[in-house]
């Protein structure tokens, strides 16, 4: 999701790097999960969350939208799937009863990421940050920002994060400049379609499989 932000007000100030310590430590949540409640629609999910949500739970696009666990809504002028919340609480609905995310192994990158945000630059370079109000924990401990996101093979994920959010705004640019329904309808199913409906082998490379589709 696109926005425009002022880093002085929500974040510490500092820019940081995949090698760099942030004060996000927060011994496992300790039973808190405020972070997985009334979130809205801002659990946006990219393909490797999709690959990632098939592999772990074997089931694909059509059948995690049936089963009400994501939604599709309108994201900076395109059509993407997010997380679904439900209940009076407005929680994930991958939450157990005890409160723990039961896809904790597997779970997106949005979840990953919290409470870190990225920055870009014109170029596609990107940047983290942290977002001083989100999280409820108090004396949260360093943690290198590559450790705190945790996945493997960490230089093509982060490649992978700049093509998705560059291909994603040459999309948004063309969205713009369709006037007609019928072309915006096109230009969603062809997104959707390609990058999430479309099964992925929960058992292969994702990278091999997201730029084959990419190009």
């Amino acid at each position: 999701m696109e926005r425009e932000i002022d880093l002085g007000q929500v974040s510490d100030g500092k820019l940081y790097a995949a090698n760099d310590l942030v004060k996000v430590g927060c011994s496992d949540c300790a039973g808190c999960s405020a972070c997985c409640q009334n979130m809205g629609t801002s659990i946006i999910l990219d393909p490797y969350d999709i690959w990632q949500l098939q592999a772990g739970l074997g089931k694909g696009f059509a059948e995690l939208m049936a089963e009400g666990r994501i939604e599709l809504n309108m994201q900076d002028g395109l059509i993407l799937p997010n997380l679904k919340l439900a209940g009076e609480g407005e929680s994930c609905t991958f939450l157990n009863a005890e409160g723990r995310c039961s896809i904790h192994s597997f779970r997106p990158g949005f979840c990953r990421l919290f409470p870190l945000g990225r920055i870009y630059e014109e170029n596609g370079e990107f940047h983290y940050f942290l977002q001083i109000h989100e999280c409820r924990k108090e004396n949260r401990t360093k943690v290198r920002v590559k450790k705190w996101v945790g996945v493997a093979d960490w230089n093509r994920y982060e490649q992978f994060v700049k093509d998705w959010h560059a291909f994603l705004k040459e999309q948004r640019e063309l969205a713009h400049r369709y006037a007609g329904e019928k072309e915006m309808k096109e230009l969603n199913l062809s997104l959707l379609g390609r990058f999430y409906v479309e099964p992925y082998d929960g058992k292969a490379d994702f990278y091999g499989q997201f730029y084959s589709k990419i190009t």
